[in-house]
């Protein structure tokens, strides 16, 4: 016999619950740590990337920080300092521009001037040297050497040489320089330069060569008169500047008698010894009175 079920007492069946998502994930186990998720990072490290867990949190650099590092790596191009250009200027090339710096203003001349070191003689001789080889140098290969192809060729480096013979001598004149050394040591070498000097077959090209002997004259008389003044011309015969002047005199055919001149009188004379020479009082130095007059040693 069928039951028939009354509608009332009719209960439809419950839909299955859900388990709500578990929030803190499961229980792990040991050796769970370390295992990586389902995002491929170990669930321990997916824990500790708040930045509030994290142990280097406070010694992270702020925004500002950051900035200021990027700042500081920045490479940009920069101009030397004077220093460091300096250093890549060639002798020649400084000199042009301190020259061109003093013309441009002449109130720096003095202080320049006071600032370059004093030339010596050896320097200033170094620096005549060096253009007396600029001479040699421009002299053409073959063909006559003292002719006036030659002489054209060689003109403008000899300018150069005699105009800065012409400079130089001057500084180590007095009162310029105290020491009567010091100027005889520069004329003797001065002279020496002009003696070497080329001479043309064209008289006319020689006129800058007689010029260069009467001026290193003119020099020769001014140091042997201070000379004289300070040691009454003993200091003359010491250094043997007696005899190399008259050695000079020799060379330049008579053109430095003058310079020659003024040494006996400024080392005082006695009379003819009555061997047809004339003596140095005292000293032994014997000049012969005919021909070009070279002191000599009597001993």
């Amino acid at each position: 016999m069928n039951t028939i079920m009354n509608p009332h007492h009719f209960h439809p069946p419950s839909p299955p619950r859900l388990s709500p998502p578990r929030m803190g994930g499961r229980k792990r186990k040991a050796d769970d740590y370390g295992r990586p998720d389902d995002n491929g990072y170990p669930e321990d490290e997916q824990m500790n990337t708040s930045p509030s867990h994290s142990p280097n949190a406070y010694n992270r650099p702020t925004h500002s920080q950051n900035r200021i590092k990027r700042q500081r790596n920045n490479v940009s191009g920069r101009p030397l300092p004077l220093s460091r250009l300096l250093e890549t200027v060639d002798v020649n090339a400084l000199k042009s521009i301190l020259q061109v710096m003093c013309d441009r203003h002449p109130e720096l001349t003095a202080e320049v001037s006071s600032l370059v070191p004093r030339p010596t003689v050896s320097s200033a001789l170094t620096t005549l040297n060096n253009y007396e080889a600029s001479v040699r140098s421009a002299f053409p290969y073959g063909g006559n050497s003292t002719g006036d192809y030659a002489y054209n060729r060689v003109r403008p480096a000899l300018m150069q040489l005699l105009d800065a013979l012409s400079d130089y001598t001057p500084h180590f004149l007095p009162p310029n320089e105290a020491q009567a050394s010091t100027s005889l040591a520069f004329l003797d070498e001065a002279t020496n330069i002009i003696h070497r000097l080329p001479t043309w077959d064209n008289p006319v090209h020689n006129h800058s060569k007689n010029m260069a002997y009467e001026e290193i004259a003119k020099a020769w008389v001014l140091v042997v008169q201070e000379a004289a003044k300070r040691g009454a011309g003993i200091g003359l015969h010491t250094g043997g500047w007696d005899t190399k002047l008259g050695k000079h005199v020799d060379q330049s055919e008579g053109r430095m008698q003058a310079a020659l001149t003024q040494m006996r009188q400024s080392v005082g004379w006695m009379g003819d010894s009555g061997n047809g020479q004339r003596r140095i009082g005292g000293l032994g130095f014997n000049m012969h009175s005919t021909g070009v007059q070279v002191p000599v040693r009597s001993w």
